[in-house]
């Protein structure tokens, strides 16, 4: 069932899809596929919006979808031709995809202010796949249903990978994957300790 999704490194992601691959977050990419049908960011952070790493992978045609409160600097940047905005709790269609978006935040943290409008995004292409972005167990997270979530565990920034697990027991998916850990936050080992800690039932994949 993931046989589509590519963790690279961090919470640089590809989905394949129906429309053409989909790249969320993309950064430290040691290719240049340049085969987006779209990218996906989360939020403004070196780490997740990396016009040199989004260079690699867009072509003529990609669509970049950033939150409200990046377009100007999306544009600014001129990587494609078409920038489309979202905000928090949306539905959309772009490039023929299916699209929902989540917000993504830090209740007590200051990192990540709900102020902000940040996302994170659910593709439902005949599965539901909800990649987190930088957030906490929000309670808009938790009301999210999927099958497969991207979920953070490298602690600081977002949640720590016994916190992921908690979150992951309560929205119950049949898969999990952990990112967000290994490179600026969170020990080699945050996806093994998350894995240990998520029920029987509930498929781990860890691809860092």
């Amino acid at each position: 069932m993931t046989e589509k999704i590519t963790v690279f490194v961090h919470s640089s992601i590809r989905v394949g899809t129906s429309v053409g691959n989909v790249y969320i977050d993309p950064f430290k990419m040691t290719e240049e596929p340049h085969d987006a049908a779209i990218v996906l960011v989360t939020h403004e952070h070196y780490d997740h919006f990396s016009p040199e790493d989004i260079r690699k992978v867009m072509k003529a045609d990609t669509v970049l979808v950033v939150p409200e409160s990046m377009a100007e600097k999306a544009r600014e940047e001129a990587l494609v031709k078409q920038v489309e905005t979202v905000a928090p709790g949306g539905k959309y269609t772009i490039a023929g995809l299916a699209i929902e978006t989540v917000a993504s935040y830090n209740p007590n943290k200051p990192f990540h202010p709900k102020a902000a409008a940040w996302v994170g995004y659910i593709i439902d292409d005949g599965r539901r796949v909800y990649i987190m972005g930088d957030t906490d167990a929000t309670e808009e997270a938790k009301k999210v249903r999927c099958d497969i979530v991207l979920v953070p565990v490298g602690g600081k920034y977002t949640m720590d990978a016994e916190e992921a697990a908690e979150f992951v027991n309560f929205i119950r998916p049949q898969i999990a994957i952990p990112v967000h850990y290994g490179t600026v936050a969170g020990g080699a080992d945050a996806g093994e300790l998350f894995a240990s800690k998520v029920d029987a039932g509930i498929t781990v994949d860890r691809q860092l």
